[in-house]
């Protein structure tokens, strides 16, 4: 038997123990005897649990009530298969904690599984300021085996910190110092691929507006897209969008128009206008962004339901805590008649 690993397995009473602390799966058991205490307690920490049989027979536990405890635990979901632990072994060790977690996670218990089915994917990035680059390495150390980011400005002193540039990429192209920091973060990964490579999922950070041009674009070719903006003082994370199954980024903008017809007006200067100082992304901003984007693309390769399908998440200073906005087709726009794009499989906590 393999317990979930990480699973903490505590003390309640001279009879009982927890297993688990979230309580989504957390179970207690009650009326036992010392040594089923005692051998549930040796779990602690989930993993291997070799010689269990033999163990238990030294605390005077009969066979049959033996594999009543297991049942228990398997019916919780408390236990995971042990060909997980081989599989485990072929990550890279930074992919550790990831593994773990979702193996607690997931109903199957294949943690390690879902993290090796992440290397062969590629992710695009357009936009790779402090929000960009948190959102680039995150993917790369969450196991994604391509990242892909274009963007050709250079980088300036405004951009260190967050995300992870330092003083002597100054100068150089972003798309250079951030190939850099992918790989000072996952030796592993690639960030170069052939030419029209189609990305799994593209992530566009823009400011002020989405262009609808270039949205429009991934839209004909059946590329999944986030979009992600970043306006005075807040950054929109989403919708993400699957061309043919979900609002698109013209639906948001046709919403907009019925609730204010200035806003073409408005967008066109936004996406084309000449601005007169450099975007800014601040730090708490870029780095909670970052990291929610982050979220939302692994949560549509693994095929966890995305939050930001059809909806956006608002991040303003000063409280800095994500609002949801939900969004619908709009009736004029006719996106849901393009080819469909889709996910995987479901979590447990789902």
């Amino acid at each position: 038997m393999w317990l979930r690993a990480g699973l903490r397995v505590l003390w309640c009473a001279r009879d009982e123990v927890q297993i688990g602390t979230d309580a989504r799966w957390a179970i207690r058991l009650s009326g036992l005897t010392a040594g089923e205490v005692g051998l549930l307690l040796a779990l602690d920490g989930g993993g291997p649990a070799p010689g269990l049989a033999k163990r238990a027979g030294s605390l005077g536990i009969r066979p049959e009530r033996l594999h009543a405890l297991v049942g228990e635990l398997d019916r919780a979901q408390l236990t995971t298969p042990a060909t997980e632990l081989d599989r485990g072994r072929l990550l890279p060790p930074q992919l550790g904690p990831d593994a773990g977690t979702w193996t607690r996670l997931l109903a199957d218990g294949r943690g390690s599984t879902l993290l090796a089915a992440r290397h062969p994917r590629v992710v695009g990035l357009v936009g790779a300021g402090r929000l960009g680059l948190t959102a680039a390495v995150t993917l790369a150390a969450a196991g994604v085996g391509c990242v892909l980011v274009e963007d050709d400005l250079p980088v300036t002193h405004a951009d260190l910190g967050a995300g992870g540039y330092t003083a002597r990429d100054v100068g150089s192209p972003r798309r250079v110092a951030a190939a850099r920091a992918l790989r000072d973060i996952a030796p592993d990964v690639t960030t170069t691929a052939p030419p029209r490579t189609r990305p799994d999922v593209m992530v566009l950070v823009e400011h002020g507006a989405a262009d609808a041009l270039r949205s429009r674009v991934l839209m004909s070719a059946g590329v999944v897209h986030l979009s992600i903006v970043v306006r005075d003082a807040d950054v929109v994370v989403g919708p993400l969008v699957r061309p043919g199954s979900s609002p698109c980024l013209r639906c948001l903008d046709l919403h907009r128009t019925d609730a204010d017809r200035r806003w073409p007006a408005l967008a066109a200067q936004l996406v084309g206008g000449v601005r007169s100082t450099a975007p800014h992304e601040e730090t708490v901003l870029a780095a909670i962004a970052g990291a929610l984007a982050a979220g939302q693309v692994l949560a549509q390769l693994d095929g966890t339901a995305p939050h930001t399908l059809g909806a956006s998440l608002e991040i303003a200073l000063p409280e800095a805590v994500p609002r949801l906005r939900q969004w619908s087709t709009h009736p004029d726009c006719g996106c849901t008649g393009l080819p469909r794009a889709g996910g995987g499989p479901p979590s447990r906590g789902g």
